[in-house]
């Protein structure tokens, strides 16, 4: 009977295990990904992918046409003090000088010039009485104001301030009155 007793227990313990071994199966069955989730989870990694790839191409073409655009900024900053001495050398020989030396220098300052707006540089519109404004001007100094309407007012303007792309490359050194 003991005998008995043991196989009967020996059998329910193997059912127990076959019946244990199929939900281990089944769990497993269900665990693994089907064809269709893989797919979609591929799916998406490319799209994400994809777009990836196109924000760096504009990002990098972006970038071209910046350093394209700003290459010869310190080439237009360095022609900035000619642009200076032609208008010192105007205004002086417009006081002291001889007309058709006046109509020469001229000439060659208009065209020197015309070929810097041409590549993209543009002199800011400074005048006494505008607002003071951090982003475009550099205060040299303070002065007492000679008006009331002049107070924390642009007095006057010692030097252009210029533009490249609209990018500020030199900024209009001014007086300020207090």
């Amino acid at each position: 009977m003991e005998n008995q007793d043991i196989n009967e227990e020996s059998i329910n313990n193997q059912e127990d295990t076959t019946v244990q071994n199929e939900a281990i199966t089944e769990e497993n069955v269900t665990a693994k990904p089907t064809a269709e989730e893989l797919l979609a989870e591929e799916k998406d990694r490319y799209i994400r992918l994809y777009a990836e790839f196109e924000n760096y191409k504009k990002r990098t073409s972006k970038e071209k046409m910046e350093f394209f655009q700003y290459a010869n900024q310190d080439m237009m900053i360095s022609m900035l003090a000619v642009l200076d001495d032609f208008e010192r050398a105007l205004k002086e020989i417009a006081k002291n000088g001889n007309p058709a030396d006046l109509q020469g220098v001229e000439l060659i300052y208009q065209k020197f010039k015309g070929k810097l707006t041409e590549k993209g540089l543009k002199a800011m519109e400074v005048n006494a009485g505008d607002s003071f404004n951090v982003d475009f001007h550099e205060a040299i100094t303070q002065i007492p104001a000679p008006s009331e309407e002049l107070k924390g007012k642009i007095v006057d303007v010692i030097e252009t301030g210029y533009t490249l792309n609209e990018k500020v490359i030199r900024f209009a050194k001014v007086v300020t009155g207090n």
